[in-house]
């Protein structure tokens, strides 16, 4: 079987779309992980996010975003951030109803980001741009 037939089997798009929906309704709507997409348009992140996902688990490769090294080195996430992140996700899947097997694979490539994403101190922050700020908030 073909990485898009595996691909579709899991729900293919419509499923990403449908979990990044939900997941991201929470995260705009929480007090602290709101505060880091301020400047990003919801819609935007929500597309953003699909089309990342749906490379990497197999479909098409619409993908034109950074890296997530790069996209999220101006970004101080403890691990305690992640996991409240992946607490929102863990409920997406569920309320999205998706297959177990896109939950699975999803939950794997998330956790690999863990280690490429997750900072320690503030100070292991980088700017990608001259005009960037470092994203760094106290829990409120």
């Amino acid at each position: 079987m073909t990485k898009k037939a595996i691909f579709e089997q899991m729900g293919g798009r419509a499923s990403l779309v449908k979990v990044n929906k939900i997941f991201y309704d929470k995260v705009y709507q929480d007090p602290w992980l709101k505060l880091y997409f301020q400047a990003i348009p919801q819609e935007h992140i929500e597309n953003q996010q699909v089309d990342f996902m749906e490379k990497v688990l197999g479909g098409e490769n619409r993908y034109a975003g950074k890296a997530p090294p790069a996209a999220h080195k101006h970004i101080f996430v403890t691990e305690e951030l992640f996991e409240l992140r992946q607490k929102y996700l863990k409920e997406a899947f569920v309320e999205a109803k998706a297959k177990p097997e896109l939950v699975e694979k999803w939950l794997m490539l998330d956790a690999s980001f863990l280690r490429i994403i997750v900072k320690s101190k503030s100070e292991e922050c980088q700017r990608r741009f001259n005009s960037d700020t470092i994203l760094d908030f106290p829990k409120p």
